[in-house]
């Protein structure tokens, strides 16, 4: 090969490989974006769930870990496994598990109903103030993700307890002659997960109100029709997906607090988070708490799909 045709033949040989991997990205590119997030769950939720699917077929047992096991190999070398199914058929025998469940799936419903019902507004309002007053406000909602979650429910604890901060500035104004029982009922529950997922809930409906084409707005005003019927006809439609997953973000973890109801609910707020902990660290009956949290999930499987399809068809639009 000659000088002159040399760096020609490097160059071509540079654009060649260079084409290969692109090519190899384009096959394989999407699975190495996919792999970190498909490595977490496997880690953090597919083998911790295996465990427990594992633990809620045994028997409890007065030993370390609390259950038996449910393969064994006989001398002969023949693998028995033993299930244990009067774990699940206990859920439905003991009245405390139903009244839990009923219990977290009325508070997280009422919770959520409030939560859009406060951060729609709230959503609405930024979504329509100068680009400059936006990020002022966002900040406002997210400051409180910058304190601990446990910091911010024995702060509110403080403000609602009968010497606290709400009652001391009621006796002063006079409003009130005797302290206000919050503390240690369903309200301070309700007013604990309101004030911790409130910004689950309007941030997903400003993401959705901000992208909102305001020129269909002025063509409804121009073919008459009043606000509130163009609020009604058009920017509560458009803006459903972001109902969908600020409620869904809400509902979800708000199904399962424990927190919440343990510093700021009394012994009639059993929530099934609170059930769980019983189980496990109280009656040591892992198998049955085991059950509980599978029995759980499974209620949950529903929400969290309606969650995904919706966010789907929100990214595909």
């Amino acid at each position: 090969m000659s000088d002159d045709t040399a760096p020609e033949e490097l160059l071509r040989r540079i654009a060649s490989g260079a084409i290969a991997r692109g090519d190899w990205l384009k096959r394989h590119g999407k699975w190495l974006i996919i792999l970190p997030p498909l490595l977490y769950l496997l880690v953090f939720f597919l083998i911790p769930f295996g465990f427990a699917l594992v633990i809620s077929f045994a028997d409890t047992a007065v030993h370390v870990p609390p259950y038996t096991n449910i393969l064994s190999v006989s001398p002969d070398w023949h693998i028995h496994l033993t299930l244990n199914l009067g774990n699940f058929q206990y859920l439905f025998t003991d009245e405390v598990y139903g009244l839990s469940y009923f219990y977290s799936l009325k508070t997280a419903f009422f919770s959520t109903i409030i939560c859009l019902a406060l951060g729609y507004p709230m959503a609405y309002a930024i979504a329509r103030t100068p680009k400059s007053t936006q990020s002022i406000l966002l900040l406002i909602i997210i400051l409180p993700f910058w304190t601990s979650f446990l910091l911010r429910v024995y702060a509110l604890e403080g403000i609602i307890r009968e010497t606290g901060l709400l009652n001391s500035v009621l006796l002063w104004l006079g409003i009130i002659h005797h302290p206000l029982q919050i503390m240690r009922t369903t309200l301070a529950v309700y007013l604990g997960i309101i004030y911790s997922y409130l910004p689950f809930m309007v941030l997903p409906l400003y993401a959705t109100l901000e992208k909102l084409d305001h020129s269909l707005l002025e063509a409804a005003a121009d073919l008459g029709s009043p606000p509130w019927r163009s609020f009604l006809d058009i920017t509560l439609p458009l803006s459903v997906p972001g109902i969908i997953a600020g409620s869904m973000l809400v509902f979800i973890p708000a199904i399962g607090e424990f927190v919440i109801p343990t510093i700021l609910g009394g012994p009639n707020n059993l929530m099934i988070g609170r059930v769980l902990w019983d189980e496990f660290f109280g009656n040591r009956d892992w198998p049955v708490a085991s059950a509980v949290a599978i029995a759980f999930l499974v209620f949950l499987v529903g929400p969290i799909a309606l969650y995904q399809h919706y966010s789907t068809k929100q990214l595909e639009a």
